[in-house]
C-alpha cells in the first residue's frame, strides 16, 4: 500500500502541470495510444455502445465509462491508460477494476480529471485543423518511426536478456576470475633524482613520510600525504607497479623510482587480495551490457533483412566529394 500511495502522490503531483500544456501537444489525432494497447480487454472507446445498454455486459463491468466528453466515452482503460508510464511494473498487467481499487479516492478523482482534459484538447485542436498541420505531421510521423523502432527492439531483445543470460555472462567473466593483488600505498612525486634522493636520505634518517613529502611534493600528481588508495597491479604504469608489488607493507623504497610523470618515493602501507564483484553486486551492469549488445546485433539483424540502396549526393564545390581529403586527426597524447 505505500507504494500505491506514493503513486497517488505522483498522480496529483502531475496534474496542473498537464493542465498547462499546450493543445497542439496533447490533442492531435494519433498523438496518444488507443485504451486498448494498454488494456487489451477494453473494447476501442469508438465503438463503445451508451451505458445502460453495456451494464449487464462482462466486458463493460470490467472497464465501465466513466465520463463523456461531446459524446465520445471515457473509460476506466483510458484514464489508467494515462498512468501507464509511472505504474510500478508489477502493476502494469493488473485488470483495470482491480487496480483502480487499489488507488484512493483522490486520486482517481484527479486521473479520471487529467483525462477529461486530455479528451476535450484533443477535440478543441481537431476542430481547429491542426491535425492537418504539416509540420505537426511529420513530427507525428516521426513520433510513431520511434515508437515502432523501440516495440521492435523490445521485442527482438527482451526475450534474450533474461536472468539464466545474466547469470552466464557473470560465471563467465566474473564467477572463475583467480583473485588479484592490491596494494595500498603513498608516495612523494618530486621533478628530480636529486630531490628524491634527498627525500629518501631524510626517511631513512628516521624522519616521518609525510613530514617529508610535505616539504618536498610537488605537482597535481601528489597530495599533501601522498595517499593512492588501494590499486591493482594494470592500474598504476609499469614502472610504479613494479617497485610497488616488489614491497612489503611498511617498506619505503630503497631508490627512487623513475616514471614519465616524474621521481618517486614509495612506501607500501597495505597488502590484499581481492576476489572481485559478486553477483548482487554486478548483476545490473551486466543486464545493462547485454542489453546494449543484444540491441546491436538486433540492429545488424535487421538491417540484413531489407534492401539498402545508398545513393550519392552531387558534390559540393570545394568539397570532399571532389577529392578533398580531411585533415588528418592528430595524433594522440602520450600519458
Amino acid at each position: 500500500m505505500r507504494r500505491i500511495a506514493l503513486l497517488a502522490a505522483t498522480f496529483l503531483a502531475g496534474a496542473p502541470a498537464f493542465a498547462q500544456a499546450p493543445p497542439p501537444v496533447a490533442a492531435p489525432p494519433g498523438a496518444r495510444p488507443a485504451a486498448p494497447s494498454a488494456a487489451p480487454s477494453a473494447a476501442p472507446s469508438a465503438a463503445a455502445p451508451a451505458a445502460p445498454a453495456a451494464a449487464g455486459t462482462p466486458a463493460a463491468a470490467e472497464d465501465p465509462v466513466l465520463a463523456r466528453v461531446e459524446g465520445e466515452a471515457i473509460k476506466l482503460s483510458d484514464v489508467l491508460a494515462a498512468a501507464g508510464d509511472v505504474l510500478p511494473p508489477e502493476l502494469r498487467n493488473v485488470p483495470p477494476e482491480a487496480l483502480a481499487s487499489m488507488l484512493p479516492p483522490e486520486a482517481m478523482r484527479q486521473l479520471v480529471e487529467r483525462t477529461i482534459t486530455d479528451r476535450a484538447l484533443g477535440i478543441a485542436a481537431r476542430r481547429a485543423g491542426l491535425q492537418n498541420d504539416p509540420e505537426l505531421r511529420a513530427r507525428l510521423a516521426r513520433l510513431e518511426q520511434q515508437e515502432l523502432t523501440q516495440a521492435l527492439l523490445r521485442r527482438e531483445v527482451l526475450p534474450r536478456v533474461t536472468d539464466e543470460a545474466v547469470r552466464a555472462r557473470f560465471d563467465r567473466d566474473f564467477a572463475n576470475r583467480p583473485a588479484e593483488e592490491e596494494v595500498r600505498a603513498r608516495h612523494i612525486l618530486v621533478p628530480t633524482e636529486a630531490e628524491a634522493r634527498a627525500a629518501l636520505a631524510d626517511i631513512q634518517r628516521g624522519q616521518d613520510f609525510d613530514e617529508v613529502g610535505r616539504r618536498f611534493a610537488q605537482g597535481t600528481g601528489t597530495r599533501e600525504s601522498g595517499e593512492l588508495g588501494w590499486f591493482k597491479r594494470g592500474d598504476m604504469v609499469p614502472e610504479f607497479s613494479a617497485a610497488a608489488f616488489g614491497m612489503q607493507p611498511g617498506q619505503v623504497s630503497a631508490q627512487p623510482v623513475r616514471t614519465q610523470f616524474g621521481w618517486h618515493v614509495i612506501k607500501v602501507d597495505e597488502r590484499r587480495s581481492s576476489q572481485g564483484p559478486s553477483f548482487d553486486d554486478s548483476k545490473e551492469e551486466i543486464r545493462q551490457r547485454l542489453l546494449q549488445e543484444e540491441v546491436q546485433a538486433a540492429v545488424e539483424r535487421i538491417r540484413g533483412t531489407v534492401n539498402i540502396e545508398r545513393v550519392t549526393p552531387p558534390a559540393a564545390p570545394g568539397g570532399l566529394m571532389q577529392g578533398a581529403q580531411p585533415p588528418a586527426a592528430p595524433a594522440p597524447a602520450r600519458r
